[in-house]
């Protein structure tokens, strides 16, 4: 047999039977990849481990709090049974599993640390830099090493008139290609929820609702579309209104976590090679009020058109 044969037969061998990572050492992909002892014990003993990201530390909260915030939600991971793995690059190497110095260096840097999605991945690598993982970037990194479950708050997904500007979060691109189950409060309120979820349908996301037929907008139980005066007003697009109301209904729901659980390897028996985005509303005595935060929005936004058209105006006036 040929060189060439024996090298394609040894990667062959090598995507088919992975060589097992010792656990006591930290495993990697590659040379890139460090994944703390913790979590490397922790999967290779097959024992629960949930991701984390980790843009909320760096972006989503002023320090100390966004410290207090990550040491809380680990906590409350290990308090339920499992590992949690929070995700990030440090000095150009992807991290699964960081030490509490390592999620002070990410609080203390805050906004001094590069964004991350899943484009920005190999240049912050190359750079040597470090890096905040959003949704999509924290998927990819969950799904190298083995871990079939990531929590977080919201996830991204299609801006208000996205069917224009084409401005759709990369986190839905990444669900229809990595299978890794996403348990969050829906999408933000900001975004266009009904192609969201239309979108995640395009690319073969299951998403279900726990103990609930409509899909939560982050911080609301409820997106508030489903309003009578939300159909008083959009009675002029009685077709695409009707659309709109239907597509709040989620096309799963589960009733238990061990319904979630089922779901969960259903998906990755089958091998059908995208995620399932499981939908949590927040609970009600915590919950703001869809109509209300849908009528700010729509405020904000005829504010700042309002904004742009007065400045258009002023600079037409200079020329």
């Amino acid at each position: 047999m040929d060189s060439a044969a024996i090298l394609r037969l040894t990667n062959l061998r090598r995507h088919l039977q992975p060589v097992p990572c010792s656990s006591s050492s930290p495993r990697h992909e590659g040379g890139l990849i460090k994944v703390s002892p913790e979590v490397a014990v922790a999967l290779s003993r097959g024992a629960p481990v949930i991701a984390l990201e980790s843009t909320i530390i760096s972006h989503g909260m002023p320090y100390p709090q966004n410290l207090e915030t990550a040491k809380e939600i680990e906590a409350i991971v290990r308090n339920n049974g499992a590992v949690p793995a929070t995700i990030a690059i440090l000095n150009g190497i992807p991290r699964i599993g960081l030490s509490t110095e390592e999620l002070e260096k990410l609080a203390r840097l805050g906004t001094q640390v590069r964004k991350t999605a899943r484009r920005d991945i190999a240049s912050v690598v190359a750079a040597g830099g470090d890096g905040a993982t959003t949704v999509s970037a924290t998927m990819f990194f969950a799904s190298m090493v083995g871990i079939s479950v990531f929590v977080t708050g919201g996830i991204g997904g299609v801006h208000r008139h996205g069917e224009q500007t084409m401005d759709i979060s990369s986190d839905l691109t990444e669900l229809g290609r990595t299978p890794v189950a996403v348990v969050s409060a829906g999408a933000k309120s900001i975004l266009d929820i009904p192609r969201t979820l239309e979108y995640l349908e395009t690319q073969g996301v299951c998403v279900a609702g726990y103990r609930t037929n409509e899909f939560p907008a982050f911080f609301t139980v409820q997106s508030g579309c489903k309003s009578q005066d939300k159909m008083q007003q959009c009675r002029q697009f009685q077709v695409s209104c009707r659309v709109f109301l239907n597509n709040m209904n989620v096309p799963c729901c589960v009733d238990s976590a061990e319904c979630a659980a089922r779901l969960i390897e259903a998906n990755m028996k089958l091998k059908l090679g995208s995620g399932i985005l499981i939908a949590v509303p927040i609970p009600k005595e915590h919950s703001a009020s869809g109509n209300f935060i849908e009528s700010a929005i729509q405020r904000a936004l005829a504010e700042a058109k309002y904004s742009v058209d007065l400045l258009s105006g002023m600079l037409g006036c200079i020329e």
